[in-house]
């Protein structure tokens, strides 16, 4: 008598195999105790045929090549890969269910492929190993809810596209549909998988200077192997430097893979291809602003293209809107990095206003599987990666809520309407996010709703309250409790222990629905949280995000103060990470104001120096928290002499910068031309040749005569008889 086993893995070869004639790919459900899994997948795993297949686990099991087995936290590394088995092990001791790479890996199978999820037979009843990531000081994993998995577990015991695999037991096979061949319409590219591929690389070729083209797709589209054969095809014709860009290189490794397919005779040489002295090259979000901004690159005939757009921010995608003629914006609208409806909501206004003839194509039929893919349909559901928001009424009429997390997790519908609205707001929410939602410690849930439809959400954490001895080795730097991201770094890099004594609540995320957008619901949110955190004795309410100026003037409009920026641009953003704090409490207007103080003395030395490339509207902006209403007499002197007379502007620095802040105490913008342009000069040092560059004029004398129109325009708003 056969192994049951061993029929078992018979059973779903052949389901494969039906799988494949449809173009499908199926997610097989193993549940049973630990050796009993891994040894019915391992039988699996020797029974077919597989090419490639991937055994994801934080330890390899016995018996695999070592190119076989990939840790969880590894998962990004295989993005543009394809695999036809892929296992996931969420059984074994120290194994658990990782959403960020469960998202990212399920897209590389292909068609006729099975994903293998091996879990307990309890699972959902208990947090497993992977909520040790989840499980911020001073909880512990096994104190957390599982409310995350259940849900999963739930879904899958309901969907009827799912193999259910209990060991020992007969796998529940679904039933398919009769096998319908429907032709394929040839479409004239033999480079290109789909029509839509073949439509994007014509427009990416014959692209026209200022017709900036946005590219849009759900995951396995095949957008970024488009922009390879492009790129393959512009070499070709001669173009000498392509630059393209991404959050991470990961995300163009397909790019340059369909380049190599397409070029045998060019040489991959690190992060660019080199075919006959020209080059498709990477250069980071970072490098590439700063690049831009010295006019290293850029300018008439360059060309960019940008991948997984939606993960830059907007204000930079500006930038090398302006720097690059010919550009293009690929990006995905639903996926495991994040979405799209940021990038539609936050950039598409502005490249409208300044690019109306740009051109858009949205890429529609999968490469990988068939548009009907029921994996697809499942890996969807489970992640919520096609969240939307719901449709929100024209009323303005809104109410503000305290949510639960058990009440989301008791409402498959509410939670999709909540995660969908922070997917369309914030370009970084991943499938993790859902996970922290629903079971992260001290997570905080309010939103504002428009006739029972959620139109604006905000999360917060809570960190803090060590205990002296704790605060101690934690800003000695010998100590790192998981989590508490604002307390730390302002012990670690403002040297603050009360930071981590006091109780602080840190805003994550907030989101407004794009309808209801400019209606001041971010503020209510915020003052809600206000009256929320008062009640409840929190010191200091924070937040943290890139340096933006509109973003700073928001939070500084509700009360806060900055406390800290950090020296260097993140590398996923190209900005600085800006915290910021509304004091609660007098012990939080005492902490917040020592970390002001600190902040505003060290600044001027920051901007010199290690922020002297920061943007000027930025530095302006931070600038104006510590500003002065007092101009004395000698200082307004020197500043006419240069204004007005032929003194030279750097021996009158400091009068100058005195000028400054007096500026932006009255109230000045941070975003005034003459005002940055001193700041720029004053306080950064920025050398005559850059302010040339911003300032469209020629060279050093013309410079000056900026600097003394910016002088004049500065003081002539100033009051004669401010006192001295």
């Amino acid at each position: 008598m056969a192994d049951p086993i061993d029929w078992a893995v018979a059973e779903l070869l052949g389901h494969a195999d039906r799988l494949a004639a449809r173009r499908w790919r199926g997610l097989v459900w193993l549940t049973g105790e630990v050796d009993a899994c891994r040894h019915a997948a391992l039988l699996l795993w020797q029974g077919g045929d597989w090419q490639s297949p991937l055994w994801v686990a934080p330890d390899a099991p016995s018996g695999l090549a070592e190119g076989d087995w990939l840790a969880p936290g590894r998962a990004r590394t295989r993005l543009g890969g394809e695999q036809d088995l892929l296992v996931v092990d969420a059984v074994s001791p120290g194994a658990g269910f990782d959403p960020d790479a469960f998202g990212a890996l399920a897209g590389t199978l292909r068609a006729g492929g099975l994903l293998v999820l091996m879990t307990p037979p309890d699972w959902g009843e208990r947090p497993d190993a992977d909520y040790a990531r989840l499980a911020e000081y001073p909880f512990r994993p096994e104190q957390l809810t599982s409310r995350y998995l259940a849900r999963l577990a739930g879904l899958l015991g309901a969907a009827s596209e799912v193999i259910r695999w209990p060991v020992g037991d007969e796998p529940l096979l679904p039933l398919l549909p009769a096998l319908a061949r429907s032709p394929v319409p040839p479409f004239g590219d033999a480079d290109c998988l789909t029509a839509d591929q073949a439509e994007a690389v014509v427009r990416l070729v014959r692209q026209r200077r200022r017709r900036p083209l946005v590219i849009t797709a759900d995951r396995g589209r095949g957008k970024s192997a488009a922009l390879g054969i492009a790129c393959a095809r512009l070499l070709a014709a001669g173009e000498a430097e392509i630059l393209v860009t991404a959050p991470r290189p990961a995300a163009v490794e397909s790019l340059f893979q369909r380049i190599a397919s397409l070029c045998p005779a060019g040489q991959r040489q690190g992060l660019a291809f080199v075919l006959n002295e020209r080059q498709v090259r990477f250069v980071a979000p970072d490098e590439l602003t700063r690049l831009a901004r010295e006019g290293a690159i850029g300018g008439a005939g360059a060309r960019l293209l940008v991948d997984e757009a939606a993960a830059i921010p907007a204000a930079l995608l500006g930038e090398w809107l302006t720097a690059f003629p010919r550009i293009a914006f690929a990006t995905t609208v639903h996926g495991y990095e994040g979405s799209g409806r940021g990038f539609a909501v936050r950039f598409l206004e502005r490249l409208t206003r300044e690019a109306p003839q740009w051109q858009g194509i949205h890429l529609s039929e999968p490469i990988r599987w068939a548009a009907d893919d029921p994996l697809e349909r499942l890996v969807d559901c489970l992640l919520l990666l096609d969240a939307e928001p719901l449709p929100a009424s024209s009323s303005v009429s809104t109410v503000w809520q305290r949510i639960l997390p058990d009440e989301l997790a008791d409402d498959e519908h509410r939670l999709r309407a909540l995660f969908g609205l922070l997917v369309q707001a914030h370009y970084r929410t991943t499938p993790g996010d859902l996970r922290r939602l629903l079971d992260g410690p001290g997570v905080g849930i309010g939103a504002l709703v428009s006739d029972k439809t959620p139109v604006g959400v905000v999360l917060t954490g809570d960190e803090g309250g060590f205990d002296l001895e704790l605060a101690e080795r934690v800003a000695r730097g010998e100590r790192r409790p998981r989590g508490h991201l604002m307390a730390q770094s302002l012990a670690a890099h403002a040297g603050c222990r009360e930071a981590l004594t006091a109780r602080l609540r840190r805003v994550v995320r907030i989101a407004v629905s794009a309808s209801h957008r400019r209606g001041g619901l971010g503020r209510r949110l915020i003052e809600a949280e206000v009256v929320r955190a008062s009640h409840e004795g929190i010191d200091l309410l924070g937040a943290s995000f890139g340096a933006e100026p509109g973003l700073i003037a928001f939070w500084r409009s509700l009360g806060f103060v900055t406390l800290r920026l950090g020296l260097t641009r993140e590398t996923a953003t190209g900005e600085h990470a800006l915290m910021m704090a509304r004091p609660l409490t007098e012990h939080g207007e005492a902490l917040a104001s020592a970390l002001t103080v600190r902040f505003q003395r060290a600044l001027p030395g920051l901007l010199a120096f290690e922020l002297r490339e920061l943007e000027p509207e930025i530095a302006a902006a931070l600038l104006a928290e510590g500003g002065s209403l007092t101009l004395d007499a000698t200082d307004r002197r020197d500043v006419e002499d240069v204004a007005f007379a032929k003194r030279e502007p750097a021996l009158a620095r400091p009068a100058l910068q005195a000028l400054v802040r007096n500026a932006l105490a009255r109230g000045v913008l941070a975003g005034n031309e003459p005002l940055c342009l001193l700041v720029a000069w004053g306080f950064q040092g920025r050398n005559s040749e850059w302010l040339a560059v911003r300032l469209g004029v020629s060279g050093r004398r013309e410079v000056t005569a900026r600097l003394r129109q910016a002088a004049a325009a500065l003081l002539a708003s100033t009051s004669p008889t401010e006192p001295g």
